[in-house]
């Protein structure tokens, strides 16, 4: 998860997903050259790793570069094209457009979870049950490794994970004698005492997410999205959607989130001079607050997520990305090689050298990891409280198999909500409509 990414979520314009023009794209120009394999087994990863190739990786996320290097050392017979072909919505737009006319699909994509089953649905891209990746049940934690099946079917290999904690300015909150908040009423307490004592400070900003709202919602119990195949159903009127909504609008209501947009120089301004108090955040985040926040070295913290009941010990993931093989790559056992390498192999130490986390328990579980300090908070163990985080995600949450066009029209529903116009229930329930729509539009069987 990078700052590219989540500004691409924050503005990403409208992605058109058709499923019968993503599912009718022809074989592309993938690296091998070979025809597109139908079916695949461990044997032909091994044999296509002996026999060399080329194959071509389409990937937004930094800590790849350093990963490539080390695979194409180990296997000198690889060549591997690592092209950034925009985050987020922008690589989407490109993969459907190259997919739909059939050249210039890559051979392993980056796709976040969010957006993984409107790919997969479509047959876009391939089941890699044939290539041994059932064989991986209990390699990742569940959140992850629940993001990239749909129906029986596996289609990517976790790649990191973001589940979610609370990171907060110790310095601010000594300053006014503020507790750190283990359940959202004693969060909805502090956000008062703090802006009482300060009223430029907020306890955090908000002005419309959906990737936040729907991770909040995940974390209250709620299951908004039902999918079976093309029948979906969307509901926001749920307990845990409600739950979320009237803590929620309390803090709106009362003016007590900044209205400050993530990830613009305002929000990085307010988490430096201590006016934006609190992230509830993926675990992703230690490494964009070291780099982006600076001023705050040494001031901030992080603990568990704060619960909707007293003692609970629920959380829910907030970003992350799997890497798919799209179906029409002409090398798909090569591909596989490389996504295991990157996602369970010697990779994934790669990659958190580079500030990933990672979605392994292994890795989660080792005392290399969890006893590591971060000079940037204070020398806490900060991945303690990060990676028991991550064996607490609420199972059975689903996303929409349109669920990046769903996002890109959340600011025109759910976000009126923070200028007044609305209330979060209502604009709930405008998305949910809108959400309907475009998917009858596109052929899905929607209530």
């Amino acid at each position: 998860m990078t700052t590219t990414r989540r500004r691409a979520l924050l503005v990403g314009a409208a992605l058109s997903v058709s499923l019968m023009a993503t599912a009718c794209g022809s074989p592309g120009d993938g690296g091998s050259g070979a025809a597109p394999a139908t079916s695949g087994s461990a044997t032909d990863v091994e044999a296509a790793l002996n026999a060399g190739g080329t194959i071509t990786v389409w990937a937004w996320e930094p800590t790849l570069k350093q990963v490539v290097t080390d695979f194409q050392a180990k296997y000198p017979k690889v060549k591997v094209n690592l092209v950034n072909a925009g985050s987020g919505n922008d690589q989407y737009t490109a993969l459907q457009n190259a997919i739909k006319a059939g050249s210039g699909i890559p051979d392993v994509a980056q796709i976040e979870y969010y957006a993984l089953s409107q790919f997969a649905l479509a047959k876009s891209v391939t089941d890699l049950t044939a290539f041994g990746a059932d064989k991986l049940e209990g390699t990742f934690t569940p959140g992850p490794w629940g993001s990239v099946h749909s129906g029986t079917g596996i289609y990517g290999l976790p790649m990191d994970s973001g589940p979610m904690a609370l990171f907060y300015n110790k310095e601010v909150f000594d300053k006014h004698k503020i507790e750190v908040p283990a359940t959202w009423e004693e969060y909805i307490a502090a956000a008062k005492k703090l802006h009482e004592a300060d009223p430029k400070a907020y306890i955090t900003s908000d002005t419309g997410d959906a990737g936040f709202t729907t991770s909040m919602i995940w974390q209250a119990g709620g299951k908004p999205y039902q999918v079976d195949g093309t029948k979906v159903g969307i509901d926001f009127a749920d307990a845990g959607t409600q739950k979320f909504t009237s803590a929620w609008q309390r803090l709106v209501t009362e003016k007590l989130v900044a209205p400050i947009v993530g990830w613009s120089d305002a929000w990085y301004k307010g988490l430096g001079d201590g006016t934006i108090a609190t992230l509830v955040i993926g675990a992703w985040m230690p490494a964009n607050l070291e780099t982006g926040v600076k001023a705050g070295s040494g001031k901030w913290r992080v603990a568990p997520m704060p619960q909707w009941e007293s003692g609970g010990k629920a959380t829910a993931e907030n970003g992350g990305s799997s890497l798919a093989v799209p179906e029409a790559s002409a090398g798909k056992a090569l591909a596989y090689a490389f996504l295991k390498y990157a996602g369970v192999d010697e990779g994934v130490q790669t990659r958190l050298d580079g500030g990933a986390f990672p979605a392994t328990t292994a890795h989660l579980d080792s005392a290399e990891f969890k006893d590591k300090k971060f000079p940037y908070f204070g020398d806490q163990q900060v991945n303690q409280v990060l990676a028991e985080s991550a064996g607490q995600v609420v199972s059975g949450w689903s996303y929409l198999p349109y669920q990046v066009y769903a996002n890109s029209v959340f600011n025109d529903t759910v976000g009126k909500a923070y200028t007044g116009g609305t209330t979060l229930q209502d604009g709930l329930k405008a998305w949910q409509d809108a959400s309907v729509k475009y998917g009858q539009e596109q052929g899905f069987s929607v209530q």
